[in-house]
Parts: structure tokens; sequence; C-alpha cells
């Protein structure tokens, strides 16, 4: 039965992808700012097996979201909920389909290794937030398994020094409930293989989105500071959350393998 639900869920995304990206060009031969990237990411979510709740109101535009990062599919949520662009690696716009749809939501692709292009890549961000997006970023800059919060990195968050004028900041906790361990993308894991688990499972999971007070950036003296604050915050929330401590998020942890399952089988 997994088999045929990666099949059907396969199938489903195809068919997402050859509604949504015709509608899209169409679109923009005669207007700015086509909603179909939005339309379909949220259905694609949907697909994969989200019910996307939305807690709190984010802003439209003007906003540099933060959020922590847990699943592939924190992407499909956040960008069908708000029609966000994001902040990704370089690597995923030489993806052949993935890095394709990437770029029709408008993502800004970044080498985090390459110093030499910080600049260039800052100047990326602003343009992105001069024009009325809203841009996310994930700080921790891996997933992790919705228990744990890493250390923010803060190179991206330059761009808010100085912020552009008007842009606020808002923090974002995507909370899995009781299925986040398993959704994470962690350990050694392969893409194709976490991608396989996820098709695979039966049913439906809860993903709620937690939009937390925006802030301006203004208030706080550099990157730094804002990361903090825009930590502080997502803690504070995940802890509520939980009901628990966070606890150390374990880098080694042994991958998931997808294993297909025959009929009769329960699958959790």
């Amino acid at each position: 039965m997994g088999r045929v639900r990666i099949t059907m869920r396969a199938l489903a995304l195809i068919g997402l992808i050859a509604v949504f990206v015709p509608l899209h060009y169409l679109y923009r031969t005669f207007a700015y700012g086509s909603p179909f990237p939005m339309l379909f990411l949220r259905y694609a979510a949907r697909v994969c097996g989200a019910k996307v709740e939305v807690i709190g109101t984010h802003l439209r535009r003007d906003v540099f979201y933060v959020a922590n990062h847990i699943s592939w599919i924190d992407i499909l949520a956040l960008a069908g909920a708000s029609g966000t662009a994001f902040v990704a690696k370089a690597e995923l716009e030489a993806s052949p389909v993935v890095g394709w749809l990437a770029s029709l939501n408008r993502t800004v692709f970044v080498k985090r290794e390459h110093r030499m292009g910080v600049a260039e890549q800052i100047n990326a961000l602003k343009e992105a937030l001069v024009d009325n997006w809203s841009v996310t970023v994930f700080p921790e800059g891996t997933t992790t398994d919705g228990q744990s919060l890493l250390p923010f990195k803060t190179s991206m968050l330059s761009v808010l020094e100085p912020p552009p004028p008007g842009v606020l900041v808002q923090p974002v906790v995507l909370d899995y409930g009781p299925v986040a361990e398993w959704i994470g993308w962690i350990g050694e894991e392969g893409g194709l293989n976490n991608a396989k688990r996820l098709l695979a499972r039966k049913g439906t999971f809860r993903l709620r989105l937690h939009y937390l007070e925006p802030f301006s950036p203004e208030d706080f003296r550099g990157r730094k500071a804002i990361s903090h604050e825009s930590r502080r915050r997502i803690e504070e929330t995940l802890l509520e959350v939980l009901c628990r401590p966070l606890r150390e998020f374990a880098h080694t942890v042994p991958p998931v393998r997808y294993e297909p399952r025959v009929d009769g089988e329960r699958v959790d």
C-alpha cells in the first residue's frame, strides 16, 4: 500500500504542476505577481498529507519571516499560506524540477560557503524586500526534529543592517505535533528516501503555523540582536507548544528507512 500511496500522491503533484504552471505563465503575460505558485504550493502540501492550520495573523508585505525548520514540507506550507519567497542553498537551483519550481516562487539562492559573494546575496535579498515580497529564512541552517532549536546563523540577517524602510520581522513556529520526529528530515537520510517516507504515509497530519507578533528590526542593533530576539520568541512558543523543555538536537540520529508495506500491514 505504501507504493500505491506514493504513486497516487506523485501523480496528484504532477497534475497540480500541469494545471498551475501554464496558468502562471499565462497570467504573467498580462500582469506581475502571479498567485498560482502560492496556490500550487498550498495544494501540494495537502497532497503530501499536511492539514495546515494558521494561528495568528501573518503580514502580507514588507516582512522578513524567521522560522524554525523541520522538513521540506515547511516550504510548501509557508508559501501556500502567505506566498512568501525563500532563501535557499544554491545547490537547490541546480535540481532539475525542484530548482525550477523554486524559481517560480522567486527563491533567493545563496552560497553559504561563498564568502566573496555575501554582498551580492544580501543585495538580492534587499531587492526582494524592496519589491514588497515577503522573504523567509531558516536561520538554524538545517532541519531538526521538532523537539529542538539550534543556534541561529546570522549571515543572512545582514540584509537588515540597516533594515529597508518599513520592513518588519515576524517569527514563525512550525508545529507538527506528535508526528514531528517522524516527519523531520534528520541524520544521514537522503532526500529521496525522506520523500518516499512522507508520500507513503497513511492519512494526514496537522501542521500548525504560529505567526508570532512582528517587531521592528530598527528596535534592535544589528543582525545578532535581531537573531537573538527572533530565537527567543520562537523558543518561548515552542516551550508552550511542547509543554516540556527543549532537548539538545542529536545530529547523528540514525535515518528512518523507507520500507514499502504489503497489503494488510499496519501503517502508523
